[in-house]
């Protein structure tokens, strides 16, 4: 079971993906170092999840194309 933290940021990196496609890990990037300047630490963990999440799916993307070729 997700908790609301884990559940908003696999949404926003879902809505990043669909948005930006492969620029999706650089507008996480800059919303992190935003919030980071605005001292928003809570928020910059966030984004920094929703980059680890997004590493992760195109990680597997790459697995994926590699086992289908």
């Amino acid at each position: 079971m997700l908790d609301d933290d884990e559940r908003r940021a696999r949404q926003e990196a879902h809505w990043l993906v669909k948005e930006f496609g492969a620029e999706a890990p650089l507008y996480a990037a800059m919303k992190a170092e935003k919030a980071i300047e605005q001292k928003d630490f809570g928020r910059c963990a966030r984004w920094k999840r929703v980059l680890e999440i997004l590493a992760d799916s195109g990680s597997a993307r790459l697995r994926r194309s590699a086992a289908a070729k």
